[in-house]
């Protein structure tokens, strides 16, 4: 399927793992709703719903590489690649 290239394997070795705890509806992708649930976990629940809304609507907009509004595993790796933080931070959930 898709071949990653990574300057940093332990990075991309993590990402995988990393990706199906955040699908809380387990159809294998991260939708919106999972983004949300992830940010409120992350800030405790301390961002307004406009505030919420916002982020996860960036973080599909720059990750979601085929535009059908939700975050495969493809798109999740391009997206650790790019922003190795993202990673870490999710690690914490």
């Amino acid at each position: 399927c898709c071949t990653f290239i990574s300057e940093s394997p332990s990075e991309e070795s993590n990402s995988f793992p990393s990706f199906f705890p955040l699908d809380f509806n387990n159809d294998d992708f991260i939708c919106k709703s999972d983004l949300e649930k992830t940010l409120n976990k992350l800030t405790r629940n301390e961002l307004t719903e406009d505030e919420v809304r916002m982020v996860c609507e960036k973080v599909i907009d720059e990750a979601d590489l085929d535009n059908d509004g939700r975050l495969s595993l493809e798109d999740f790796q391009h997206m650790i690649v790019r922003a190795p933080d993202f990673l870490r931070m999710m690690l914490w959930i």
